[in-house]
């Protein structure tokens, strides 16, 4: 459990600072936005940790440091700043300023780019699901009666590709930002893939050095994924960057050290059904996010699929775990 002390450590001096800063209302908002990205990234938790299980010791130690770096300020900093900048047309550290100086207009611009946002993560995330459920060489199924199908589906070259462009073409039509929709869309595809074919190759070869990295980044960019759809519905509960900042900072750190406690307590193979849950949770948010381009899904319907799948792979790998025993 010592993989928890210093974000336990840090969490409390980043919640202290914001009650000396703010008071009592940003203090528990902060501590309410880290508790929700806790409770609603347990899912990429779990891929995470199957992911990071391949990667050599050092990598998975710069996980925990340049990743956490990555996520905290690349991922619920930097990059919605970079997207509000394409959004509005503006310089990114113009978004910055925007960000601190008038932070209701800069909440209003992410919000107008919702659409893209979840194109480009939903897609990424129904690539990243139906790859693993079309996965021929898959022999341990959670819900047998569907996951077996779809395993032999799989046979069919490229079909969780067609899906996806299917899916992103029909909503596209009926969005009312055909262009935006279809040009994230596209690109979450392909970093999939991109990201895929680098992993699959490196795998395979000999340089575990550049293995790893490419790991490392295939991890960042599926956090991103994760976590876009999170920073914007942060704006619903506050538009202080530096609240939402702390608050999914603290959240983002937590998700990293459960990833490697999951890896150095060996869960996964303990658990067998759990990254199963974790990746029907991942279908629930990718299909979600990209329904939400046209209906507002509420945030709690997001949250609950993820948390309904995952406690449910770890009720029943917990039975089939006594009935091995």
């Amino acid at each position: 459990m010592r993989i928890f002390v210093a974000p336990v450590a840090i969490s409390i001096l980043a919640l202290g600072a914001v009650y000396w800063w703010g008071g009592v209302a940003a203090f528990f908002l902060a501590l309410l936005l880290s508790i929700l990205e806790i409770t609603l990234s347990f899912d990429n938790a779990v891929v995470n940790a199957r992911v990071l299980s391949q990667m050599p010791p050092h990598w998975q130690k710069r996980f925990l440091t340049w990743g956490i770096l990555i996520a905290v300020f690349g991922t619920r900093l930097i990059l919605p700043a970079v997207i509000v900048s394409i959004a509005a047309g503006i310089l990114p550290w113009s978004a910055f300023v925007l960000a601190f100086n008038e932070p209701q207009a800069y909440s209003a611009l992410l919000q107008g780019a919702s659409h893209a946002i979840n194109a480009f993560g939903g897609v990424f995330l129904l690539m990243v699901s139906l790859h693993y459920f079309f996965n021929t060489a898959k022999q341990v199924h959670w819900l047998k009666a569907v996951e077996t199908r779809l395993a032999r589906w799989g046979r069919i070259e490229a079909i969780e590709l067609a899906i996806a462009l299917t899916t992103l073409l029909v909503l596209a039509y009926f969005s009312d930002e055909q262009a935006a929709v279809l040009f994230a869309g596209c690109i979450g595809l392909l970093t999939f893939v991109a990201m895929q074919g680098i992993t699959s190759t490196l795998e395979h070869g000999t340089h575990s050095a550049a293995a790893g990295a490419s790991l490392f980044v295939y991890l960042n960019v599926l956090d991103s994924a994760f976590s876009l759809d999170g920073v914007v519905g942060a704006f619903a509960l506050s538009t202080d960057i530096l609240i939402i900042f702390v608050g999914l900072g603290i959240g983002a750190y937590f998700v990293r050290s459960i990833t490697v406690y999951l890896v150095r307590q060996h869960t996964l193979e303990a658990l067998r059904y759990l990254e199963h849950g974790a990746h029907w949770a991942i279908l629930g948010l990718g299909l979600s996010m990209l329904v939400g381009i046209l209906v507002h899904v509420p945030e709690a319907v997001t949250g609950l699929i993820g948390l309904v799948f995952v406690s449910l792979a770890y009720y029943s790998s917990r039975q089939e775990l006594s009935v091995r025993v």
